[in-house]
């Protein structure tokens, strides 16, 4: 099969999507398949290097650090996109993992040339255009019309003004929906979205798992209990609230935070002066899965606002248990984990439910009786698993 993943962002942007995506391509890849990737290009020092199963799609950077950019949906996209991929063998199937532009982009090109598609739900678009605006309504009232405007004759117009009537119109011109989690794939189909939907999670590569274990301790290595916090330094992920529970806590602990954003300036303001905490930045894959399995736990902070939630699941299937915020995340996961109780409670209900879970975890851990996570899971999150429930989808569209 030839399949072309349509996305909002170039793969080689910071994000759990883009992450979930290479892995993807590679294990399709692997199975034989052929996977063109169709993305806005990348603007600035991190714009990744000239790739053959790349469209880079003319494009304007969105933010200030030109990490993240945009392309504009309409016919002169389409006459680019359609030139680009006459080089390439072609097309059996589109494989929409976008919210936007890249959305809009890919149902665009599947109905000019009558092809199925299997679109990937990544977003939770109500909750994260929320964390970020106090006018998420009138935005979401825009968004809605941009794809009414973009999608005119392609699919379906689904009516309405929040977040749901958007994802509605977007599931209108798909054969099948995937999402990545149990929890999310309900709601999707409790509000109409599309029925029923495939869950699929998003992996981890078995490879640089295998190695990652191998070059882990056999027993844990002494000194004080170790976190870990990773992500993108945004609203949702709720990074400035967990670093004032981490102080406001005394935990005696290390944390190590990994990633950029926005708000890095104002999470090293939190903490400064205070000893065992460590800002990393960017860190390759690789890099990363090592300092998951290093530590002794885990710390995810964002509440609602994750369709699955990578970084627990990388966690557990290294053998590192998590602090989770968010119910839906910890009931997926099952076990191995610290709750976080007050989520559906005030910030200042949930900061004490954060703050009373870092003292539990951190003497659960110096007392060598911290939760392990389950091995179900572990094995259950290899990519290759993951690929080949993917293969079954694209399968049974093209069969259909």
């Amino acid at each position: 099969m030839h399949i072309v993943f349509f996305g909002d962002q170039h793969l080689g942007s910071l994000g759990g999507a883009q992450v979930s995506m290479r892995l993807q391509r590679e294990f399709l890849e692997r199975a034989g398949h052929t996977v063109t990737v169709v993305a806005p290009k990348m603007h600035g020092p991190r714009a990744a290097a000239p790739d053959p199963a790349y469209i880079d799609l003319p494009s304007m950077p969105i933010t200030v650090d030109r990490e993240y950019s945009m392309s504009l949906p309409g016919r002169a996209t389409d006459r680019f996109l359609d030139r680009a991929l006459t080089r390439r063998p072609p097309v059996d199937l589109v494989h929409v993992q976008a919210d936007f532009w890249g959305a809009f982009i890919g149902h665009r090109y599947a109905a000019r040339h009558g092809l199925p598609v299997v679109h990937t739900m990544h977003n939770r678009v109500d909750v994260g255009i929320q964390a970020v605006t106090p006018l998420h309504r009138p935005v979401l009232a825009v968004l809605n019309a941009w794809r009414r405007g973009a999608l005119r004759g392609v699919a379906e117009s689904a009516s309405g003004h929040d977040g749901w009537a958007f994802l509605r119109g977007l599931a209108a011109g798909a054969d099948a929906v995937t999402a990545p989690s149990t929890h999310f794939a309900r709601r999707l189909e409790e509000h109409g979205v599309f029925s029923p939907v495939d869950v699929i999670w998003n992996g981890i590569d078995d490879d640089v798992r295998a190695e990652t274990l191998a070059g882990a301790p056999v027993t844990r290595e002494p000194g004080r209990p170790r976190f870990v916090w990773l992500g993108r330094m945004s609203p949702e992920k709720r990074l400035l609230p967990f670093l004032e529970a981490f102080v406001a806590s005394g935990v005696d602990a290390d944390l190590e935070i990994i990633g950029g954003g926005g708000q890095k300036a104002a999470a090293e303001k939190i903490v400064a002066g205070l000893p065992g905490v460590r800002f990393a930045g960017r860190l390759s894959y690789p890099q990363t899965l090592a300092r998951i399995a290093a530590a002794d736990a885990l710390v995810q902070t964002s509440i609602g606002f994750e369709t699955q939630g990578m970084t627990p699941f990388e966690a557990a299937t290294l053998g590192t248990p998590s602090v989770i915020c968010d119910p839906d995340i910890a009931a997926e996961l099952g076990g191995g984990l610290w709750a976080v109780p007050g989520a559906e409670g005030t910030e200042a209900q949930r900061t004490a439910g954060l703050i009373e879970t870092l003292r539990r975890a951190a003497s659960d851990i110096a007392n060598g009786t911290a939760p392990v996570p389950s091995k179900e899971v572990a094995e259950a999150f290899r990519q290759s698993s993951r690929t080949a429930a993917m293969i079954e989808v694209y399968e049974r569209v093209l069969a259909g």
